[in-house]
């Protein structure tokens, strides 16, 4: 298993890059949503990666983060969604968002992905339920908040805020989205939050 490469990135497709590292080149197939990460050509790149093996083909799937990995491994168990369903659904939306998405029955969201209708999206909330939890959220941004007192004395109003776009008929992932674009300082109310991510609903 190769579990990630390191080396500096030689081309960029349109949903494949290829990493030159001790004088070979890799193709590795990534999400659109990391192509807006990659560095420049010629720049050094580090991508984990999950090597995909059927009768006629070997192929790279790549990450940017291990988190963005972990959730791709865990689309690919689900009956229907092969590798490249996983990726499309990671184009689409975030890890994060797709925690949110599948712990709040959220089929809408999910469908947005290219090739997951409704009830492949329902199958997903369904088989992920308690694979994708909003535990493995808090652990990937705790080393932020520790030792952090403005994010600690902030969490509270985004989710006061929070639970009150999802009053008014967003979902909470909608939600989440508008509330993670604003800048909150310790002062920042949960009524100005409301507020700037009511702005930032009506453009997307």
């Amino acid at each position: 298993m190769i579990s990630y490469i390191k080396g500096t990135l030689e081309f960029v497709g349109d949903d494949f890059i290829i990493i030159e590292s001790q004088s070979i080149g890799y193709e590795i197939k990534i999400s659109m949503s990391a192509i807006q990460d990659l560095p420049c050509i010629g720049e050094n790149i580090k991508m984990h990666t999950y090597l995909y093996v059927r009768e006629d083909a070997m192929l790279l799937y790549g990450f940017i983060t291990r988190d963005d990995l972990e959730v791709f491994k865990k689309l690919i168990t689900v009956n229907g969604i092969g590798p490249k369903g996983a990726l499309g659904v990671l184009s689409t939306i975030t890890p994060d968002e797709l925690r949110f998405a599948v712990i709040a029955d959220d089929v809408k969201t999910i469908s947005k992905a290219p090739g997951i209708g409704k009830k492949t999206a329902q199958k997903l909330i369904l088989e992920l339920k308690d694979k994708l939890k909003l535990k493995d959220y808090s652990d990937s941004v705790g080393a932020e908040i520790e030792g952090n007192s403005q994010l600690a004395l902030t969490s509270n109003a985004k989710n006061d805020a929070i639970a009150a776009l999802v009053s008014l008929g967003y979902t909470s992932t909608e939600a989440v989205k508008a509330v993670r674009t604003l800048e909150i300082t310790e002062t920042t109310t949960a009524e100005n939050i409301i507020k700037g991510a009511l702005g930032k609903l009506a453009s997307f």
